[in-house]
């Protein structure tokens, strides 16, 4: 059962992370070749719908959303359309990192739609990647990321 603290902290760490990737999708979108467009486009409609959730979410939940920072440091410059495909793949396994975290952390329908939400991250990251990871989500923590923010919002 979780505490309904941990439970919003988790879902305001995910609304940081749906912040954090719209803006990222923002970057892909300006440096992704045409074949992948409306794939860059599709995601960063569904990370704009999950954020609105989120924000609903921790309304909900009694507290009051997380903004959105004005500008996010990316995780490595985004030059062609081979980092913004790289960037994406790496905004999704973050992505899918919160949502394992608030799986863990609600109960009910919150936790249904944050696993639902970790499995649509984890298809976008392997459809990025060109393959899939064991443990989406756990996997990448694994590795020595260390964090599960997508990106770090600029001073």
């Amino acid at each position: 059962m979780s505490d309904s603290k941990d439970e919003l902290r988790a879902v305001q760490a995910a609304l940081g992370a749906e912040h954090a990737a719209v803006y990222g999708y923002g970057v892909v979108g300006a440096r992704i070749g045409e074949g992948r467009r409306a794939e860059a486009r599709t995601a960063y409609d569904a990370h704009r719908a999950r954020r609105d959730e989120l924000q609903r979410a921790v309304r909900d939940l009694g507290g009051e959303p997380e903004p959105s920072a004005p500008a996010y440091a990316l995780p490595f410059a985004v030059p062609d359309s081979a980092a913004a495909v790289r960037l994406a793949t790496e905004l999704e396994e973050r992505v899918a990192g919160v949502y394992a975290d608030l799986v863990r952390a609600s109960t009910g329908a919150r936790r249904g739609s944050a696993a639902e939400a970790l499995r649509e991250a984890a298809v976008r990251a392997a459809r990025w990647r060109g393959g899939s990871v064991a443990f989406p989500g756990l996997a990448e923590r694994a590795a020595g990321s260390g964090t599960s923010a997508p990106a770090t919002p600029k001073a």
